[in-house]
Parts: structure tokens; C-alpha cells; sequence
């Protein structure tokens, strides 16, 4: 299938390594013109030498998605974007009870407050155009929350709502907004997770590695790529009659209807 996305412009946070570089090297694999967008200016010029040739383009740009003045940076670059894929990194993980107002604020700020910004910024241009996909991703908690995540799954969840609200106001304007939701796939996020959690537990990595591997139907971690290529389809005009959704990407991790 032919996706459509040869010189759609697309900004891509989070972008200098796992789910994020995955999302900006399958779209510019696909013709597009990428800006990849994350604090780490090395990685991200990593990201954009490894760009295929003679398709799509990707450009780096250092930025601190907790600053708003930083995201108002970006607002020449947002208003001809096509494309707009809201990454964060995951926050720190810990109980819900036990969480700092000021980690909370600080997290709601990168988590959830930089999306409505960038989006803000990038929404006139799109509406113009008739055109805009935007994309948010989220996790697997926010259909089943996921212990000791407490942040994440009460941020994240707070943007599905936001999403879901926003995707009914737009639809008319040829912008659609959806939700991904990543299951276990195969990043650098995940280790760190896995590895928190056998220290935790005081058990060995591949016993925690095993134990995730049988829950998940399909009995493997994913892998980015795979991830990737379900948000270029729903960035594509492909995907113009799919708004208002959390796809899961999970092996079938998630067993609720």
C-alpha cells in the first residue's frame, strides 16, 4: 500500500530514541519530511544521518517540552506541519499515594501540557490546509493501569481524554486525532522498567523478562519498527475516516475488550 505521505511535513517529539526515532525514520522512510524534536541534540543528529536516502528528510531541533517558552519556539516550524506525533518519555515510575506535588506538576507540564501547546500551535496551519494527522502516544495503562506507573497512567489517561475531546471538534476540518497505545515493545524504556522491577523484586532480569513474555499472547516483546509502522498508517490520508481511537499495539497484552 501506497501511504501517501511524499512531502507531508511532520514533527515528531521524543524522537531520539526508541518509539519516537522509530515513528521519524518510518515516516521519512515513507517520503516524508521529518523534524525530529527531543533535549538530546546528539542523538537526535544520530537520528537524522541515519535518514534513508532520496526519500524523506529528517531535521534535529533541541527542545525541552517541560518549557513553554521552548515549545514557542517551535511555533514557525508547527504551523506547516502535516503530521504532529506527541512523544514523552516515560515519567518516573513509583505508587500513586506516594508522589510530590512537584513531581506532579513537573510531569504534567512535559506529559500533558506540551501536547496541548504544540498542538495549539500546529492546528491553525492543518485547519487551513484541510489536512492534519495527530498523534498521540500513550501506553497500555491507559486501558489497564499498570502497577507502581502511577503517573503514567493517570497522565496519560487525562490525554485520551483530551484527545477523544479534541478529535470530535476537528473531524469536520479533515484533522483527525488518535490515540496509540504501545503494549511491551522492545525499547530502551522497557528495560529500565524490567530492570527496576527485579531489583524491586529482588529477582533475576530474564526472570522478569519470561514472566512478561507469557502474558503476552503473542509471546515476545515488539518491536519498534512495528509500532512505527501502525502510526505511519494512521498519519497517512489512508487513515482519513480513523479518528477519536486508541490503537493498541500490544501482541494482545490487554485482555478487556
Amino acid at each position: 500500500m501506497e501511504l501517501g505521505l511524499e512531502k507531508r511535513r511532520a514533527l515528531v517529539t521524543g524522537a531520539s530514541r526508541g518509539l519516537g526515532r522509530a515513528i521519524a525514520s518510518v515516516l521519512a522512510a515513507e517520503g516524508a519530511d521529518v523534524i525530529a524534536v527531543a533535549r538530546n541534540i546528539e542523538r537526535l543528529n544520530d537520528v537524522a544521518a541515519a535518514a534513508p536516502a532520496g526519500r524523506g528528510s529528517i531535521l534535529a531541533r533541541a527542545c525541552d517540552l517541560a518549557d513553554a517558552a521552548a515549545i514557542e519556539g517551535l511555533a514557525g516550524l508547527l504551523r506547516g506541519v502535516d503530521i504532529l506525533v506527541l512523544n514523552t518519555g516515560g515519567p518516573p515510575p513509583g505508587p500513586a499515594a506516594d508522589t510530590s506535588d512537584a513531581v506532579w506538576i513537573k510531569q504534567f507540564e512535559s506529559m500533558f501540557l506540551s501536547a496541548v501547546r504544540l498542538t495549539r500551535l500546529a492546528l491553525p496551519g492543518m485547519r487551513e490546509r484541510g489536512f492534519g494527522r495527530i498523534l498521540a502516544i500513550v501506553s497500555s495503562g491507559v486501558v489497564q493501569p499498570i502497577p507502581n506507573l502511577g503517573i503514567s497512567n493517570a497522565l496519560r489517561s487525562a490525554l485520551v481524554g483530551w484527545a477523544k475531546t479534541l478529535a470530535g471538534e476537528v473531524a469536520g476540518d479533515g484533522v483527525t486525532v488518535n490515540c496509540i497505545a504501545p503494549g511491551r515493545i522492545a525499547t530502551d524504556r522497557v528495560a529500565e522498567l524490567d530492570q527496576g522491577r527485579a531489583v524491586r523484586e529482588g529477582i533475576d532480569i530474564g526472570q522478569v523478562q519470561k514472566e512478561s513474555r507469557a502474558a503476552i499472547p503473542a509471546g515476545r516483546y515488539g518491536d519498534a519498527a512495528e509500532f512505527a509502522s501502525v502510526a505511519a498508517f494512521l498519519a497517512s490520508p489512508c487513515a482519513s475516516y480513523v479518528t477519536g481511537g486508541v490503537i493498541r499495539v500490544d501482541g494482545g497484552m490487554i485482555r478487556s475488550i
